[in-house]
């Protein structure tokens, strides 16, 4: 199977070099919307793996000490209300779209530093495809600019003909 879809890759090779500049400079266009997206969703994976990262961390720094300690309890973004720690070893953690789960703390610990290096899975595959586009964008960018100077240079020799069969 594998070698089936070599040849379907083989089988979608452009040559650039054949593509007019309008088609190039729409394939420019689409990959530099490709790109933006890409750069987009890494950020946010960024922002996701530092999130799970600073869940990692408090959960590390857990002290028994802290049992019956006041806290601030978020009730929104940016409004608090007091709390007390009871219970030491039992966490609610949010897993998205409004489910939570409840873990003892190395339960926890473990999920959060799953969750940290599976979103580091996602992006290393992405910053691959980031770089593989990357490389055809300025392949594009290249052959574009070749034909560009082609072309100027068509016109100024076209230009130089025309202004020698005038003098």
């Amino acid at each position: 199977m594998a070698g089936t879809s070599n040849e379907s890759a083989k089988a979608e090779m452009i040559d650039l070099t054949k593509l007019s500049p309008d088609q190039l400079m729409q394939i420019k266009q689409e990959f530099e919307q490709e790109m933006t997206n890409i750069q987009d969703s890494l950020s946010t994976l960024h922002g996701c793996k530092a999130k799970y990262a600073g869940s990692k961390e408090a959960l590390e720094a857990f002290q028994p000490e802290w049992q019956n300690r006041q806290i601030l309890v978020p009730l929104t973004s940016s409004m608090y209300v007091p709390g007390r720690v009871k219970d030491l070893n039992n966490f609610v953690i949010d897993i998205g779209t409004g489910y939570y789960i409840e873990k003892d703390l190395e339960g926890s610990k473990d999920y959060f530093k799953r969750r940290v290096e599976y979103v580091q899975e996602q992006i290393e595959k992405i910053e691959k495809i980031h770089l593989q586009k990357t490389r055809f964008l300025n392949s594009v960018i290249g052959v574009l600019e070749m034909k560009q100077a082609q072309a100027a240079k068509l016109l100024q020799a076209q230009q130089q003909q025309q202004s020698s069969q005038t003098a």
